[in-house]
């Protein structure tokens, strides 16, 4: 029998011989063949996946900071328009205090001023009831001698005047 393992040498690295060398060769040349092949697409394209990353990513944040004003100035608007609203609506109820005493001033003096007829027509009424007493004493003792009045006395006088 033959000993074979006498014939093969004793360390691996030169039982494989020169493989490891072409293996690392052949990946090396893998390796700069993909770098080419990326490079090579990247300039074809005109576009680095990195840079339109980061446009993207300034672009986005651009529209970020300006949805952001915008918000920033419309709360502003709202809280003016609000304070104008507030103010407006101050106004109002300043005014409907204002009406509210002017409604009571009034009320007040209507009911002064229905109180002071009410005295009145009470007054009116006394002197009507007098005047009545005095006419029908009047009426119920006659007097012996009843003058004229003045008026009736000079018109006749004047007419006698005229005749004579």
């Amino acid at each position: 029998m033959i000993d074979l393992a006498e014939d093969a040498p004793s360390n691996p690295l030169l039982r494989l011989g020169a493989q490891p060398i072409a293996l690392t060769a052949a990946a090396l040349l893998l390796l700069i063949a993909g770098v080419t092949s990326i490079a090579i697409w990247r300039a074809y394209t005109g576009s680095a996946p990195e840079t339109d990353r980061v446009v993207a990513s300034r672009q986005l944040q651009a529209r970020t900071a300006q949805a952001s004003e915008q918000l920033f100035e419309k709360t502003k608007g709202l809280e003016a328009t609000q304070q104008e609203s507030i103010d407006q609506l101050q106004v109002v109820q300043d005014q409907l205090q204002t009406v509210k005493r002017l409604l009571a001033f009034q009320q007040a003096d209507t009911k002064r001023l229905s109180e002071q007829v009410a005295t009145l027509n009470e007054s009116i009424d006394g002197l009507r009831q007098s005047f009545a007493s005095v006419r029908t004493t009047e009426v119920e003792t006659p007097s012996v001698t009843r003058r004229k009045p003045v008026r009736q006395r000079v018109h006749a006088s004047a007419r006698k005047r005229s005749r004579g």
